[in-house]
């Protein structure tokens, strides 16, 4: 009989079972916990070949399998590709009103549409002048509410007289917290949360 969990893995698990719950052979299961240290959640695999029953809270398995962390060296987020209709458009919006620079050193000729690669700390944005499959109108007012990056500023309040200045509509965060939501040209949902 193996065992299950060892003690190494730091984690408590409780399985109570009915004294005649049947379980079926080889079946997956997933659960999530929360480590000490990190505060993360990892996805942790059971593999159980049982016998058919439970006899008085004990469970016999053949073999028993535990994967706590899939490595395979994240490190963080690259860039964030951004779907554009006309790249100087985007540019003057990304440049001009949010203070983005150009990153010269990431090839611009080498794919086959136009695009500009703009820093966002030490990540990029990618601007792809591409058609957009997602429609235009109907989308949510709170960009919080659709699909979004979310870069890190020092200051919302900053950033709300700018956008205020320029005219550009956005939506504070709906828990209080300082963030501020705005749309692109090409009504690309934009984060700023405040760190």
């Amino acid at each position: 009989m193996a065992s299950l969990l060892s003690p190494s893995a730091a984690i408590s698990l409780r399985l109570k079972l009915n004294r005649s719950s049947a379980v079926s052979a080889n079946t997956p299961s997933k659960i999530c916990c929360t480590f000490p240290g990190n505060g993360r959640c990892q996805r942790l695999s059971f593999k159980t070949k049982a016998a058919g029953s439970v006899e008085g809270n004990v469970l016999d398995k053949e073999s028993a399998s535990i994967s706590d962390k899939i490595d395979y060296g994240v490190v963080g987020i690259h860039h964030v590709g951004i779907l554009c209709e006309n790249l100087e458009r985007s540019l003057e919006f990304y440049q001009n009103i949010l203070g983005l620079e150009i990153n010269e050193a990431r090839p611009h000729d080498k794919l086959p549409y136009r695009g500009a690669w703009l820093w966002v700390g030490s990540e990029m944005i990618h601007l792809m002048e591409l058609p957009n499959p997602d429609p235009l109108i109907g989308r949510p007012e709170h960009g919080g509410r659709d699909r979004h990056a979310c870069i890190s500023i020092r200051d919302v309040s900053k950033l709300q007289a700018i956008l205020d200045k320029a005219g550009i509509p956005y939506t504070l965060s709906r828990s209080g917290r300082p963030a501020i939501f705005t749309r692109d040209p090409d009504a690309n949902a934009l984060e700023f949360t405040q760190v």
